[in-house]
């Protein structure tokens, strides 16, 4: 008798504090994000739950600034075609440019290359936990080095928090076509106007 009442205050015990384990386990605090790792970990968390514009912040400044290039750059070509571009090109850039230059943040820009260019994969690929993290000398940039061996650069920022470099090239050769393709934009444009006020 006084076994199985021992067994089923154990049973009960255990029943009451494995939710509050479970809970201790999942729930814990992230390191802060002035570190690699919880820069890292809140880029993980991010993607596991499909929300790229959760991990914007966690980007470095100048993939962050080059989202932000392009949805400006965007805007300003489209509302030129808008103005001076002939029908059936006026319709096709516009549309082209909508996804960008319709974007509230510079995070919705980040999220429309995200998900057209199925990053995900890149990233899910290894996103296991932090085996260590290497720091350079000057302690401006770190690789966080899973459990299975994949090395996800860091670059720390003016404000403190750790930033995802893997996106930042190709982010900035997108702001840097975008910008040259608004030249060729406001050259056409120009030269329509121009068409338009000839007698």
């Amino acid at each position: 008798m006084t076994v199985s009442r021992r067994k089923l205050i154990a049973v009960v015990a255990g029943t009451l504090l494995a939710p509050g384990a479970a809970f201790a386990l999942l729930y814990r605090p992230y390191p802060p994000d002035r570190t690699p790792e919880g820069a890292y970990m809140r880029v993980a968390r991010s993607v596991g739950s499909d929300d790229p514009r959760g991990f914007f912040a966690y980007l470095e400044t100048e993939a962050q600034w080059a989202c932000y290039t392009l949805r400006d750059v965007r805007r300003k070509a489209r509302d030129r075609v808008h103005a001076s571009y002939p029908e059936p090109q006026r319709s096709e850039l516009a549309h082209a440019y909508g996804p960008f230059a319709d974007a509230p943040d510079g995070s919705d820009v980040f999220a429309h290359l995200y998900r057209t260019r199925h990053w995900s994969r890149r990233l899910r690929k290894d996103l296991s936990g932090v085996a260590r993290v290497d720091v350079d000398p000057k302690g401006e940039r770190a690789s966080v080095i899973t459990v299975q061996g994949t090395r996800w650069p860091f670059r720390q920022r003016d404000n403190g928090i750790w930033g995802l470099t893997i996106f930042t090239a190709e982010l900035l050769a997108d702001a840097a076509k975008a910008t040259r393709d608004l030249a060729v934009v406001e050259a056409a444009a120009d030269d329509y106007d121009k068409l338009r006020a000839a007698p």
